[in-house]
């Protein structure tokens, strides 16, 4: 397919066609014709995405941090349809192996497209993905439906075997994600913690610094004190001497 020939206009469709009717949509997706346009559309939605997860970064929500939020933000943006374009050939490959130890007859072309179209979900998931831990559940969840389904009407696989199987691998990227998660706040909160102990050190370094300081000018008060009543000590002891 010439690059000319690939309808950027109607990726919109296509990615509501693919959300709202996943069944029809992989019984008529071709499973020929290139990788350009597949490629094209996992781009988009890559960028799509990245776009929601920077917004939500900006409200400190979402995979972007809290520091540094404007930068963050930025290089979601940038990163995400790069990443859409390397995953979808990565996860293209997984898919096919994945398949192919099911029992499918496709080859990687098909597999491949799959899991590019199955990009049409990315926006959704990175919206869903704001709510803590059970967003991450629920994206699995998602992400297995949809799996399912290409299995059924793109690779003829039996229902009950691609559940099996792609449950099974939900349910770990599932467990991982939240693991991950409650690691990520954790440290967070740790790092806050200590964030916190090195500011009150501070406070009390340089409260113990201050009052080291008004010890110190007592002391160099006294001694002057001391020195200026000795030299008149000794200034009353000349005149009291009888002059020779």
């Amino acid at each position: 397919m010439e690059p000319k020939d690939i309808r950027v206009a109607a990726m919109p469709q296509t990615a509501v066609h693919v959300i709202t009717r996943p069944a029809d949509f992989f019984q008529q997706m071709s499973k020929t014709g290139g990788y350009v346009e597949p490629l094209v559309f996992a781009v988009v939605m890559g960028l799509i995405s990245g776009v929601i997860y920077a917004v939500l970064g900006l409200f400190g929500l979402g995979q972007v941090g809290l520091s540094n939020r404007l930068a963050q933000a930025l290089s979601m943006i940038v990163l995400m349809p790069i990443a859409a374009a390397i995953g979808s050939f990565i996860g293209g490959a997984v898919l096919f192996v994945i398949w192919k130890l099911m029992g499918s007859t496709e080859d990687y072309e098909a597999s491949y497209r799959c899991g590019a179209y199955l990009m049409a979900l990315a926006p959704v998931t990175a919206v869903i993905s704001a709510v803590p831990y059970a967003g991450t559940v629920v994206n699995a969840a998602i992400m297995l439906f949809y799996l399912v389904t290409a299995s059924v009407y793109v690779h003829r696989l039996d229902a009950r075997k691609a559940w099996l199987v792609f449950g099974v691998i939900a349910a770990v990227f599932a467990l991982l994600g939240v693991y991950s998660q409650y690691r990520a706040r954790h440290v967070s909160t740790e790092v806050e913690k200590w964030r916190q102990m090195g500011e009150d050190l501070k406070k009390e370094y340089g409260k113990s610094a201050e009052e080291m300081q008004k010890s110190a000018d007592e002391l160099r008060k006294q001694a002057e004190e001391m020195a200026r009543q000795y030299r008149q000590q000794l200034e009353e002891q000349r005149r009291k001497q009888p002059s020779e």
